[in-house]
């Protein structure tokens, strides 16, 4: 009895899953990123897009209505698709992610470099953004 009233306790007062959601960008601001640890059907998720665009610009995504061809998203694991949104990533109000550095958050890892920005999940899969050239991993 003492142990079910403990558990009974625990759960009244945990709090509930707050999804978190953060934002940063690459100096130049040419490519933003956002982060979302949503509980629930969606799970973690990384979108990085790139003003620039992608470069080839890929096919338009199956079902895709609205714009494509400016960004990458993806699942802790799984591999990276092309994004198809009527939004962007990029805000230029978001930290700023210096060259030189690395970001790392539920499961998920960018390297920001002078030559682009590379982001991986836990597979090790994955997307490279810069103005140049764009590709999956």
């Amino acid at each position: 009895m003492r142990t079910a009233l403990v558990v009974a306790l625990a759960l009244a007062f945990a709090a509930p899953a707050q999804a978190v959601l953060v934002q940063f960008r690459t100096p130049s601001a040419n490519i933003g990123c956002v982060f979302s640890s949503e509980p629930g059907r969606i799970g973690p998720y990384l979108r990085c897009d790139i003003l620039s665009g992608l470069k080839p610009k890929p096919a338009r995504p199956r079902g895709c209505t609205v714009d494509w061809g400016f960004g990458y998203q993806m699942r802790w694991k799984g591999r990276a698709t092309t994004v198809c949104a009527g939004d962007t990533a990029v805000d230029r109000r978001a930290k700023v992610l210096r060259y030189g550095t690395t970001w790392s958050r539920g499961g998920f890892t960018c390297v920001s470099r002078k030559t682009g920005l590379r982001c991986s999940n836990r597979a090790r899969q994955g997307f490279f953004l810069s103005k140049q050239h764009s590709y999956r991993f």
